[in-house]
């Protein structure tokens, strides 16, 4: 995806709690403790990846996306299937997204990364939402204050 931006991967923290877990300072039922939303929004609108669990190591891991952002309203906070995705990028101008791994067997889950999608990030815009637009827009604003006085 071209317009994704800000990107904060949080393979480090997984792997921390992974050793933790291993080390034995956390228990299994701390980190396999999916929510039963989070386990339907995987199977209903997760993407299914080739990795294997880490804990259980008998089912392949789902990346399930939520988007979050001021332009949503309503819809914000809900899991996306990655087709959405760009399509919601293109009509938006900014939105997070994150994205989270679920075991489906053991309920392991953990945030994978978060980015941000939307036109914001598009370089040279078409559609008059650039910084031209922008000037143009102050420039008429400041004409009509003049006009005001």
């Amino acid at each position: 995806m071209r317009t994704q931006r800000q990107v904060v991967d949080y393979s480090l923290q997984k792997r921390a709690v992974l050793r933790e877990l291993l080390a034995g300072r956390v228990g299994t039922y701390d980190v396999c403790d999916a929510s039963p939303y989070l386990k339907n929004a995987a199977r209903f609108h997760g993407e299914p990846t080739d990795r294997r669990c880490p804990i259980c190591r008998s089912e392949n891991l789902t990346l399930v996306h939520y988007i979050y952002g001021d332009e949503l309203k309503q819809s914000a906070g809900q899991a996306r299937t990655l087709t959405e995705l760009p399509v919601l990028a293109m009509t938006l101008r900014e939105f997070q997204v994150f994205v989270v791994e679920v075991c489906l067997g053991c309920d392991w889950n953990h945030l994978v990364e978060q980015y941000l999608l939307g036109r914001d990030g598009l370089t040279g815009d078409s559609d008059g939402t650039g910084e031209q637009s922008v000037a143009a827009a102050d420039g008429a604003g400041r004409r009509r204050r003049e006009a005001q006085r």
